[in-house]
């Protein structure tokens, strides 16, 4: 790739293909950006609805579907948008073709309806771009060491798009949304917070660990790997091919990309908790084990965790699953109560996590202490805390959300003037 020609990835969700007028106008967004003299490549997903109604087909007839043909027919919603975003294109004067992920070709494992990606080669689509051709990928899937299809499972397309983005050398991956960037907080809740223009990886994949929806974990994970600038706007908003130097979006980054880090980056929340509390249990080497591992064979992901021991020897866990997981993590301990021997098992969904994230708190002092004081003047309890090295979530009644997260952006200057 000669150093004067920017090579861009562009990758547009369901929302951004709804329909055929919108379709179209994903169509202008790539012709603005192959008129301002770039090699682009696009990335789709389905029409909105389109793959949870296959996915219903599927269920309808038999709920214990063979997942390799479950894969054959969710793949298809992909494989439509992106011949007709190709022939959008070609009607604007623009040579395009479409790319499914068996072409490319894009390798997964056999894990069928979450496989992960094992290499791409991308030499057929540098080829195809330097020719002056726009490639017109299907997110979501590939193929699997059996020559089967496959698809890579919730965020797959973001997945897919980074992963192409880093296979073709590209100098970003443009992710289109119905949102204009990252922002500091939800919006919806908090008024004055302010669009990102820069995060670093690490912290946007806190913020998308502990509830922020704009990008998928696995997806922000590969980009860090392999250094991919992935940058989030909308594609409702009309407006010139962003350019290097004037971007209107989030730019996600190595940490070195940002000059002055900010003590706080965001705050984000999660309603999809629940908790349970392991109550008088046998205070003993392996009590841990006995209570957590019943729990990894039932395939529950454990989050935030406190134990706390009594004057009379006997302990109390309290952890957080999924809402998702949550009878069947009350199963595994059931069937396993005579070896835990616990006194009592108490539940509770009604709570969210509530998480602060930042790379300046590893250089900061006083985040952690910022928060606890803030939720106690508004005598919020803290039910739950958990840390890492730039993030601390504490779990609290899920009726002060809102109050909870307002206080807590103001609290750490995050309010746009």
């Amino acid at each position: 790739m000669s150093p004067t020609v920017p090579r861009i990835v562009m990758k547009f969700g369901g929302t951004s293909v709804a329909d055929l007028d919108r379709i179209r106008a994903v169509a202008e967004k790539v012709r603005k950006q192959v008129e301002a003299g770039c090699e682009v490549a696009v990335v789709v997903s389905a029409m909105s609805g389109v793959t949870n109604r296959l996915v219903g087909y599927c269920r309808d007839l038999s709920p214990r579907h063979d997942e390799r043909e479950y894969d054959t027919v969710v793949a298809t919603g992909e494989q439509v948008t992106s011949g007709l975003l190709a022939i959008a294109l070609q009607n604007l004067g623009i040579k395009a073709r479409s790319w499914l992920g068996w072409q490319i070709p894009l390798r997964t494992d056999d894990a069928h309806g979450k496989a992960r990606i094992e290499s791409i080669d991308g030499t057929a689509l540098i080829r195809s771009m330097q020719a002056g051709e726009v490639p017109v990928c299907a997110g979501f899937q590939g193929i699997g060491p059996d020559g089967r299809i496959t698809t890579l499972g919730r965020g797959g397309s973001d997945t897919s798009a980074v992963a192409l983005a880093a296979a073709l050398k590209a100098d970003r991956c443009d992710i289109y949304t119905d949102v204009d960037g990252i922002y500091t907080t939800d919006p919806r809740i908090v008024t004055k917070a302010r669009k990102l223009h820069r995060i670093t990886y690490e912290e946007m994949l806190e913020l998308a660990s502990v509830g922020a929806k704009v990008l998928q974990t696995r997806s922000v994970e590969l980009a860090m790997k392999e250094r991919v600038r992935v940058q989030v706007l909308s594609s409702f908003n009309d407006g010139p091919a962003p350019a290097e130097g004037h971007l209107p979006g989030s730019l996600v980054v190595d940490e070195d990309e940002i000059v002055e880090q900010e003590q706080v980056a965001g705050i984000a929340y999660s309603r999809d908790e629940a908790k349970l509390s392991v109550r008088r249990v046998p205070d003993r080497p392996g009590i841990a084990a006995a209570v957590f591992g019943p729990l990894s064979d039932a395939n529950v992901n454990v989050d935030m965790i406190v134990q706390s021991t009594g004057d009379d020897g006997m302990t109390n866990m309290t952890f957080t699953v999924s809402k998702n997981d949550l009878a069947r993590a009350i199963a595994a301990l059931d069937a396993h109560r005579a070896t835990i021997q616990y006194g009592e098992l108490l539940t509770d969904n009604d709570v969210v996590k509530i998480s602060v994230v930042g790379v300046g708190m590893r250089s900061h002092a006083g985040v952690a202490s910022t928060m606890f004081r803030t939720l106690a003047e508004r005598n919020i309890n803290v039910q739950v805390i958990s840390t890492s090295e730039i993030k601390v979530s504490v779990l609290i009644a899920a009726e002060y959300t809102e109050l909870a997260v307002r206080a807590l952006h103001t609290a750490y200057g995050l309010d746009a003037a």
